[in-house]
Order: structure tokens, then sequence, then C-alpha cells
């Protein structure tokens, strides 16, 4: 039994934390026959690589994913998974937005009647980042759970960061950045239910896509002014997004598989 499987995380009385996973996207730059988070990878569905993940740590109270509503593919995963294990902590919610940022408000609300309180901490997370570890969620639950607003697994830039010209020279450089304050911002990212609600409607139309202001929900939190804490994710936790990187999740995975 390894220390992720017995962590508790000692949350503050009568909180909860709860974890809501949006996978209501088509995946149309994974270039799939398939919505990405279906393709099969290391011999299941990469959401179902995400969920295990998730379902090996104690503290949870529950989770939920967030599912578009003509989405028949999670209901049989999850039904032949719990036929399996006898267990799973999630419950669905067909209600996806035609933006992330509205399927996890559409989340949040759902949560919220499944028994969560505005008070209860919630960790949103990609189902397409399904490399992500029992150890890398309780590191962030850990440093979050006493925090007043809550925080983010990231990684510091490692690449030099340019910017493109946007004008008569578009596609080539326009300027190098400084990268020492730079960091990739990945999931999970851990916050108060109501507060993130909060945030979300402050954020105005959630359904337009054309919205690049609210990218994920520390976004949404920084426009109230507030600043998420940054806890040091993994490379390894990198969003499965085009063709090549399945490949290299396989490969990860099969890699743990054999080294554990």
């Amino acid at each position: 039994m390894t220390n992720a499987q017995v962590t508790e995380n000692n949350l503050e009385k009568n909180t909860k934390l709860w974890v809501l996973i949006p996978c209501g996207g088509s995946g149309s730059r994974a270039q799939s026959d398939v919505p990405k988070q279906y393709r099969v990878i290391a011999g299941k569905a990469m959401v179902m690589h995400t969920l295990a993940a998730f379902e090996r740590v104690k503290s949870l109270a529950g989770g939920l994913v967030v599912i578009a509503k003509e989405d028949d593919q999670l209901p049989e995963l999850l039904k032949a998974s719990e036929k399996a294990s006898k267990n799973t902590i999630f419950s669905i919610a067909p209600q996806a937005g035609n933006a992330r940022a509205k399927t996890v408000f559409n989340g949040l609300k759902a949560l919220l009647q499944h028994g969560a309180a505005a008070t209860d901490w919630v960790l949103v997370h990609d189902a397409a980042r399904c490399l992500i570890t029992p150890e890398q969620i309780n590191a962030l639950i850990d440093a979050c759970k006493d925090d007043a607003i809550g925080g983010l697994l990231a990684l510091p830039l490692p690449d030099t960061l340019k910017s493109e010209d946007t004008g008569e020279q578009l596609g080539r450089v326009a300027s190098t950045l400084g990268r020492s304050d730079k960091w990739l911002a990945q999931t999970p990212q851990m916050f108060k239910i109501g507060a993130l609600l909060d945030a979300l409607t402050a954020a105005g139309d959630l359904s337009d896509t054309s919205n690049a202001l609210i990218t994920d929900e520390s976004s949404a939190m920084e426009r109230l002014g507030h600043a998420p804490k940054l806890v040091r994710g993994s490379a390894q936790n990198f969003k499965v997004t085009y063709p090549e990187d399945f490949a290299l999740a396989e490969a990860v995975l099969q890699n743990r598989k054999h080294s554990g």
C-alpha cells in the first residue's frame, strides 16, 4: 500500500473535498474518431486512468464527471468498472456546455445538488490529464487545505518563451520573453465551491467559446483579484491533446505498470 492510498489530508472540521471532471470535449485537435477521453491507452479508455487515480485518494467525499447529454460511453464504462471493483466514487451529470468554463459551472451546481456545500473544496481536473497520480493530488491538497484562496498544480517553464508577431510578419518571432516567473498551469485546481462559482458567474457569458479570459479555474479567480497558490506538479502530468501525445502517454502508463 502506498502513502497516497492512506493519506487523509486532515481537512478542517465539517469541510469536505470533492473532485469534478469536465468530460464533454470532442477532442478535435487529437484527430481521433472518438472523443479523445475515450480513446484506449494502455488497455483502457483514457478517462478511466484519470478516474482511477482519484479513486485512490482517501480524503475525497465523492466525485462528479460532467458529460455531454448524448454521451452513452462513460455510463457504460463506469457500470463495467463498478461491476469489476464493486466501488466507485463517481457520479455522472449529463450537463456539459459548449465551453469548458460552462461545463465546470454546471458541474459545480450539480455538486451542490449531490450534497456538497458551498464551503467545501473542489478539485477540478481535466479528463485528458490521464497521467496524474495520487501522490500529486495529495501534494496539492496538503499545500492548499489551509490556504485562504486555494491553488493549482503547475510547472515552472523550462524552455525559452517566444511571442509571435501578429502583424505583417505573422508566423515570425516578435520578441523573447523572460521565463523566470512563468509557469505552465496544470490540473487539478483546488478552490472552495462557492468562491469558484462566484468567480465564474462574474466572468460573464461562459458559453462564449471565443472568451479567452477564462481558460481555467485559476484565471476566473484571478479576475476577482485572488492570487491562487502555485504548487509544483510534474512534467508527466501533461494534457493529452495532439496525436503524438497518445504514444507518449501509452509509454508512461506501460512503464508504470511494469515498474509498479
